[in-house]
């Protein structure tokens, strides 16, 4: 087999890696990778607004709103007024979203992260690179992306 060939078998393993992780969240959470990591970030500070969850997934706030109605209309989170600014919403998770995230599956980005810290630096840096000129060979340097591994629109 050639190295072309043993480059698309391990894009191929990436993208099935994600589909399957996709598949099995939403069997076990009923929820898309994107919605999940909203979730977990709010868990992680007990309140958020809309801007700060956005900013930190690196996607628009158009983005965010969307999956914040379709978690709200879950139940998984709940809208409130800002004690501290009123002009301001702050995004809180339920005990149902609280619950969704101790019993979900392993995020695959979390054990990407986990595997991914281990490296030694050069070994991240040469990966970055590497990751970063399979993008531009796909032309795909171009496209909004977030830091959250799911294979569907991310709005979903």
């Amino acid at each position: 087999m050639d190295r072309t060939d043993q480059s698309l078998i391990a894009l191929r393993r990436i993208l099935r890696a994600t589909e399957l992780y996709g598949r099995d969240l939403a069997k076990a959470a009923g929820l898309t990778a994107a919605q999940f990591r909203v979730l977990q970030i709010i868990d992680e500070t007990g309140a958020s607004t809309p801007k700060a969850i956005a900013m930190r997934m690196r996607v628009s706030q158009a983005t965010i709103t969307s999956l914040i109605d379709r978690l709200e209309r879950q139940k998984m989170i709940e809208r409130k007024r800002s004690e501290i600014d009123r002009r301001q919403t702050d995004i809180i998770i339920t005990e149902q979203g609280h619950q969704t995230v101790e019993h979900a599956p392993d995020a695959l980005q979390q054990r990407y992260v986990r595997e991914f810290e281990r490296l030694e630096e050069w070994e991240q840096a040469m990966l970055v690179a590497s990751l970063e000129r399979v993008a531009a060979m796909l032309d795909a340097h171009d496209i909004d992306a977030s830091p959250v591994l799911d294979t569907r629109d991310i709005r979903t």
